[in-house]
């Protein structure tokens, strides 16, 4: 390969692995398990919070915790994507720092379900055989968490769309 076709699969495979984190991030605040699930190799795994092992186990963790939510909402800020070297047999690793601040809302609930908490996702991803990125090990860090006052909510005018946590969400009607 020249240069210019190095630079265009580095270009192709940072954008690759920020799709995967933008997945994730659908997935979760939409409890999408198929969607969150694909962003993981089968071996994966995850330390998040208080959970630690397998990206199986981190799933089920993560799907009961959000369930105690009415919505979350994962906005994904810096992300930098540092690639290694392409291997021969077409593996490839690449190391992603994904700043973030998830919003966790539960309306009438105890005042610390109702919380912002800036993160960090530092991500090990692999490019294995299939050919796709996906998450091998991840690492979230919390940097801080401020909890939000439910009497500070301006309430959401009757009769406007609001998300779903579900495939009823606009985002997954068709683009066609």
């Amino acid at each position: 390969m020249d240069a210019n076709q190095d630079e265009l699969r580095d270009l192709l495979d940072e954008q690759a692995i920020r799709k995967v984190v933008l997945r994730y991030c659908r997935g979760i605040d939409r409890l999408d398990r198929e969607l969150v699930r694909g962003c993981y190799h089968h071996d994966a795994t995850d330390e998040h919070g208080s959970f630690a092992g397998s990206a199986d186990d981190f799933v089920d963790w993560a799907f009961r915790v959000a369930a105690r939510y009415d919505l979350t909402m994962h906005f994904a800020g810096n992300l930098l994507v540092e690639l290694g070297a392409p291997r021969r047999d077409g593996h490839r690793a690449a190391r992603a720092e994904t700043y973030g601040i998830a919003h966790h809302r539960r309306s009438g609930g105890p005042p610390e379900l109702n919380l912002l908490v800036g993160f960090r996702y530092v991500d090990r991803f692999e490019r294995r055989d299939d050919g796709v990125w996906r998450i091998a090990r991840r690492v979230c860090t919390t940097e801080w968490v401020r909890r939000d006052e439910e009497s500070a909510w301006w309430p959401i005018p009757p009769g406007m769309r609001t998300g779903r946590r579900d495939r009823t969400d606009p985002v997954y009607d068709p683009i066609d």
